[in-house]
């Protein structure tokens, strides 16, 4: 960049980091997850689930090596380009842009869903526009801001699930657990995958904020580690006592011939107290601070991957543009927010979460190789924090990340077509429209 550049602002602390990290991940406690019991049911969810905490820890550790190293907006992609290259490091930042372009508009029409619940009368597609241009706007206003407001929702929408667990807990029974617990084999387990990764889906996006980061060297190992260890309480907790009250297809079909629903704890705690009780009640209320705090964060990861791509000239140089007033990459937010919005016209947001998916372990099979390259072609980094148990920690989070990514490519081909197809047509316009160097 020019000198006559803005640059981020530095303003987040570690308890900011936690609260990103954590509300990035967490509207997938609230929703979405319980679809993958009726794929694998409670035990090949819970398989799935324990392999992919594996591989959300290794990763996460592994990952903060390279982002307390690298602190730069462009996570995935500035720490793959400077390992493995120009072209694998479009790829890697391509898949990031993928996966956290493509999240909020499946949290989104859930939002929309959600609160048309209360306002049938408005659509949830214009409920879901217009939480894309509130959110939007918040995050041009300033990271601290964003950060602040992150932090707030993401605090409440913790508190919901210890209620919940507390409410849910006094029913639980280890027989419901046990019951269909294995209905389509072991088969299940990996068809299973997506909804596992959904879990945790985005917290990586903790490393894309490492730029606007007060003393990033010391903060990101602390909000980031402190949000994973955080995230796999509440999933195991949230998992266990969701299913213990009556078995899991109590969680996913509000009724015998019913379609899945999205809306695993209010079914749970129906089953306990019926719908007018006001544990019921608050659970279903206050349950949209977990969509609003993942929604708003991705938003905010988004725009900063997207803003890395323009600023060094592998997508349009506006993307990379800062605004003057608000130093906070608005192009490349607003840009994104209109991707967002033509996703949400098509519906699919099954599809959608899917799709995101693809990039997510693409994402992550890159930076677990690239953080293997520079232990070689850099030894002498400086590596403010290293990953534990080096090189196995990086390997496993490696094998598991490629062991799912085959297994959602053979559960879902054509969407594994439509994804490598995006890839495949942004790498030849890439390729076609880069400059020579």
């Amino acid at each position: 960049m020019s000198d006559q550049q803005p640059q981020l602002k530095r303003t987040l602390g570690p308890l900011m980091l936690w609260g990103l990290g954590v509300g990035y991940v967490i509207s997938g406690m609230y929703f979405g997850w319980n679809l993958g019991l009726e794929k694998g049911g409670t035990l090949g969810l819970a398989i799935a689930t324990g392999f992919i905490i594996i591989m959300y820890l290794a990763f996460t550790f592994s990952y903060t090596e390279l982002a307390c190293a690298i602190p730069k907006a462009g996570g995935a992609f500035d720490y793959s380009i400077r390992a493995l290259g120009e072209n694998w490091g479009f790829i890697g930042g391509m898949a990031q842009n993928i996966e956290f372009i493509f999240a909020p508009p499946a949290i989104a029409f859930a939002i929309g869903a959600y609160l048309n619940l209360f306002i049938p009368s408005i659509p949830i597609i214009a409920i879901a526009i217009v939480a894309y241009l509130i959110f939007t706007a918040l995050n041009i206003y300033g990271v601290k801001a964003a950060a602040s407001f992150e932090l707030i929702i993401t605090i409440i929408a913790v508190v919901e699930l210890l209620i919940f667990a507390g409410a849910s807990l006094p029913s639980f029974e280890w027989a419901n657990l046990e019951k269909n617990a294995l209905p389509n084999g072991y088969g299940g387990v990996f068809a299973a995958i997506p909804f596992a990764i959904w879990f945790f889906l985005a917290i990586e996006g903790v490393a894309n904020v490492a730029e606007e980061t007060i003393n990033p060297q010391r903060n990101v190992l602390i909000g980031f580690g402190s949000a994973i260890l955080t995230l796999v309480v509440l999933c195991i907790l949230t998992f266990c006592s969701s299913v213990g009250v009556a078995g899991w297809e109590a969680i996913v079909f509000a009724e015998e011939g019913a379609a899945a629903s999205d809306s695993p704890l209010p079914l749970a705690l129906s089953r306990i107290y019926g719908e007018g009780h006001i544990l019921y009640m608050l659970v279903t209320s206050i349950g949209l601070f977990g969509l609003i705090a993942s929604f708003h964060g991705i938003i905010l990861a988004a725009g900063r991957a997207t803003f890395e791509f323009g600023r060094v000239g592998f997508a349009p140089k506006a993307l990379g543009r800062i605004h003057p007033k608000f130093r906070t990459p608005a192009n490349a937010l607003l840009v994104n927010t209109a991707v967002g919005i033509i996703a949400l016209f098509t519906g699919k947001t099954g599809e959608i979460i899917t799709i995101a998916c693809f990039g997510a372990l693409s994402l992550y099979i890159v930076s677990m190789v690239s953080i293997i390259k520079l232990r070689r072609s850099e030894p002498d980094l400086e590596r403010p924090f290293k990953v534990p148990f080096y090189p196995l920690t990086p390997i496993v989070a490696l094998v598991i990340a490629s062991v799912a990514l085959v297994a959602i490519t053979v559960y879902n081909p054509w969407l594994a077509l439509i994804y490598v197809g995006i890839l495949a047509i942004s790498f030849g316009w890439f390729k076609l429209t880069k400059p020579a160097s």
